[in-house]
């Protein structure tokens, strides 16, 4: 946020929401205060925009601040060459102004078995998962940040329903150097296999190797001989006919047993 001298002389259309001032009370009512931030005319400060005192009992904006006296000031809005002002410190970042793949700075202000929060100065705190703190595996956010540091990140998804910010260490880190992979596989029947975690960390191409391990591991289907193939077929086409013939079976028999029913039904009718 810019900060500009209350001494210089500046125009309305050069302002805009944020910019710092350090300003002076001209004027004071029920209703707020003027203060001089150097315009040729006050801005107005309402008084919904005045902290309360510090002990936190109400008082009037005459109890608070006094003619002369210098405030910090923030611009809340600029409406039609009128300037309104707020002693609320607004936040670095509003809603609007957060977008993927927006880089920001930020403290880490808490610890989370599966991550970190960090305070990026929006009205929430976003949170870096565990999986995004860095390259490869991470056992604890512990062994890569602590409280209270300041780090930076990329933002990777923002909610404003759920009032969720998602950030990244990871994507602001250089890609690690791929090197061959020199250890020979493991045999049969070893206690590791391919892809789980060995020494507390799990390897990095770990998805590869359990998929390559599940395919190994697989029995391939033997071959047949041509003569297994024609029995085969023959097999099939016969249990094919079968329950074509039993299907047909079961259709004459529905059809004979709605016939008879419908003749005792009609002998029935004549009768009555």
């Amino acid at each position: 946020m810019e900060t500009i001298d209350a001494q210089s002389e500046i125009t309305t259309s050069e302002l805009k929401p944020k910019d710092h001032f350090t300003g002076k009370v001209a004027k004071t009512s029920l209703a707020g205060a003027l203060v001089d931030i150097g315009e040729k005319a006050p801005a107005y400060l309402h008084v919904s925009q005045i902290p309360p005192a510090a002990d936190g009992t109400p008082k009037g904006v005459e109890e608070i601040l006094t003619i002369g006296q210098e405030i910090e000031v923030w611009v809340k809005r600029v409406k039609e060459g009128r300037v309104e002002l707020t002693m609320i410190k607004p936040m670095d970042h509003d809603w609007r102004d957060l977008k993927k793949d927006l880089v920001v700075s930020g403290k880490v202000v808490r610890i989370e078995k599966f991550g970190v929060f960090v305070e990026i100065g929006a009205e929430r705190p976003g949170l870096v998962h565990i999986s995004e703190m860095a390259h490869g595996f991470v056992k604890a956010a512990e062994d890569v940040v602590k409280e209270g540091d300041e780090i930076q990140a990329m933002i990777l998804d923002v909610d404003r329903k759920k009032k969720q910010i998602k950030l990244s260490m990871k994507a602001l880190l250089p890609e690690p150097e791929k090197t061959e992979e020199t250890t020979p596989r493991a045999k049969s029947g070893s206690s590791s296999p391919r892809g789980e975690r060995k020494g507390g960390r799990r390897r990095e191409n770990a998805t590869e190797d359990y998929s390559a391990y599940l395919v190994s591991e697989t029995p391939a289907e033997p071959e047949l001989t041509a003569m297994e193939i024609a029995y085969r077929d023959a097999m099939g086409k016969a249990k094919s006919k079968r329950s074509i013939a039993q299907e047909k079976h079961k259709r004459a028999e529905a059809e004979e047993r709605d016939e008879i029913f419908s003749r005792t039904l009609t002998n029935k009718i004549k009768t009555s």
